[in-house]
């Protein structure tokens, strides 16, 4: 991504609704299937290091890293998460086999070609029975502005993450959409009425739209956290294992 958009993630990340429910679904799901105790988890793509601060709240047990290509974005996840920030490429990760029992990652394959040489790395990180959690933006239909600034390449749909989780030998857990109350407002936006000078939408908007979409996700969470897929949504999230 460029600058810019580091750093609007730097200042939003926190207190958007959509960083807030996506950090939320991704802390979730890692407790859900990771043995209780200590644990090693990366954060492959931290950005900012929004959900690496996110985590160490709830779970002050693990010890989480993180490791992305922007020395912009490793500065900033230093500065502000205060953990193991590695500068590296997610297609070569500078760990040993067997480094983590979870890897995460947030709208990061959405950014690379090769994601089949990124979910191989995932692989090779986790130890046997790790988890790997991944969310990503969905639809190609819905390509518009924001994925123009944002330097996206690629939104999913569930089969197709499922897929590639599967080819890469990963065992999947669970596979859903995410934010489908969200979705025809989010549609209305991008493609009926942009705005007049398009930027990303990571931004905080106006107290009352937030507390609408966090009321929204919210729920979703409620629904999903028992183990129960939404057909449709802005993104798709899958969590999968490696084979013992």
């Amino acid at each position: 991504m460029r600058p810019d958009e580091y750093r609007k993630l730097a200042e939003t990340e926190d207190r958007m609704w959509y960083f807030r429910a996506l950090h939320r679904r991704r802390a979730h799901w890692l407790a859900r299937l990771l043995p209780s105790g200590p644990a090693r988890v990366l954060d492959a793509g931290c950005g900012t290091g929004g959900f690496i601060r996110a985590l160490r709240t709830v779970q002050p047990a693990w010890t989480v890293a993180g490791v992305d290509l922007s020395p912009l974005a490793c500065a900033l996840a230093r500065e502000r998460a205060g953990a193991e920030i590695t500068e590296g490429s997610l297609e070569a990760l500078p760990y040993a086999d067997g480094s983590f029992d979870a890897v995460s990652t947030g709208d990061v394959l959405y950014h690379i070609d090769d994601t089949a040489a990124v979910l191989r790395e995932f692989a090779r990180c986790l130890r046997p029975g790790g988890v790997v959690l991944v969310n990503e933006p969905a639809y190609r239909w819905l390509w518009s502005y924001h994925d123009e600034a944002t330097e996206g390449r690629h939104r999913f749909t569930r089969p197709e993450l499922v897929g590639r989780l599967t080819a890469a030998g990963f065992s999947v857990r669970f596979a859903s959409y995410a934010n489908l109350l969200p979705l025809p407002l989010v549609v209305a936006r991008r493609k009926l009425f942009p705005p007049a000078r398009p930027t990303s939408d990571v931004q905080v908007f106006p107290a009352p739209v937030e507390a609408m979409f966090s009321a929204m996700a919210g729920l979703e969470q409620a629904w999903t956290g028992r183990g129960w897929p939404v057909p449709a949504g802005v993104s798709v999230f899958v969590a999968a294992s490696k084979p013992k």
